[in-house]
């Protein structure tokens, strides 16, 4: 027994030096000299909204899957892989295992969520980094709602059946839709903070396998056809992206855009960066 508290508490210790270092790296500000979260908003403008549909679209991560999941249309390959998925259990071993899998990989998306939270920038006073993570926290606990509730409505307006047959609650998969969502946002969180491209890159990539181990581990356990784990991700990452762009108020970087302007005997393509 002794030697079990010892254990608990040094696990204690470790979780507060760990959260303690995420509250230093979190210290600095924004370009702008503002706080992450400082400049939430629920009135962000009808052109800021237009500008973050916009984005939300142009994301790989949200057209990627859907091109994916109409791909696997074709000579019915979505059934065919889920069911050696199934059969075979590739990856988590049994049909078991691939379910508890998907709950804890959707809850090390939300660890990981939390974690970049804290790391972006929020300056040296406690009152307003507190204030600055709450309201950066609305805005992404209010694109996990969204996300849910879109899954939730979509699930039951496919009424697609499940390929174990335990109900029509198939499509889309929630569980990589939510894990999407939460990645995506920690993705997003990184952008501004202060840390080599290198472990940027090592987060990214760790973001990505959360998501797409989510939704391996429900096709494995029976409880998604691979394009409905495909349209959940779509719709998290929109979400994601979306509420990102619209309601945090943060710096936005100029985008490349092609503009085809008529001449006479032809026309010219413009390449304009807009703000």
């Amino acid at each position: 027994m002794r030697e079990r508290c010892v254990d608990y508490r040094a696990a204690l210790l470790r979780l507060a030096s760990l959260y303690g270092l995420l509250v230093l790296a979190g210290c600095a500000t924004l370009p702008n000299g503002r706080n992450w979260g400082e400049d939430a908003t629920i009135q962000p403008g009808w052109q800021r909204v237009g500008r973050a549909a916009l984005a939300a679209v142009e994301a790989p991560g949200f057209w990627l899957p859907l091109a994916g999941a109409a791909v696997l249309q074709i000579d019915n390959w979505d059934h065919r892989i889920s069911n050696w998925a199934r059969r075979e259990t590739p990856i988590f071993g049994s049909q078991q295992s691939a379910s508890e899998w998907s709950d804890r990989l959707r809850s090390a998306s939300a660890y990981a969520y939390f974690a970049t939270l804290a790391l972006t920038p929020g300056g040296e006073e406690p009152e307003p980094w507190l204030l600055d993570k709450a309201r950066g926290l609305a805005v992404g606990g209010a694109a996990i709602v969204v996300t849910d509730e879109e899954s939730a409505v979509l699930k039951r307006a496919s009424a697609r059946e499940r390929p174990n047959g335990q109900d029509h609650q198939s499509m889309p998969s929630s569980h990589a839709s939510r894990s999407a969502v939460l990645t995506e946002l920690g993705r997003r969180n990184m952008q501004w903070v202060d840390v080599s491209e290198t472990a940027r890159g090592v987060v990214d990539a760790g973001l990505t396998a959360l998501t797409l181990g989510t939704g391996w581990a429900r096709v494995e356990a029976g409880f998604h056809y691979p394009s409905d784990v495909l349209v959940g991700m779509a719709i998290g990452d929109f979400n994601g992206v979306f509420f990102d762009e619209a309601f945090m108020g943060l710096p936005q970087p100029a985008r490349p855009a092609l503009a085809v302007e008529p001449m006479h005997g032809g026309a010219q393509v413009r390449l304009r960066l807009i703000w």
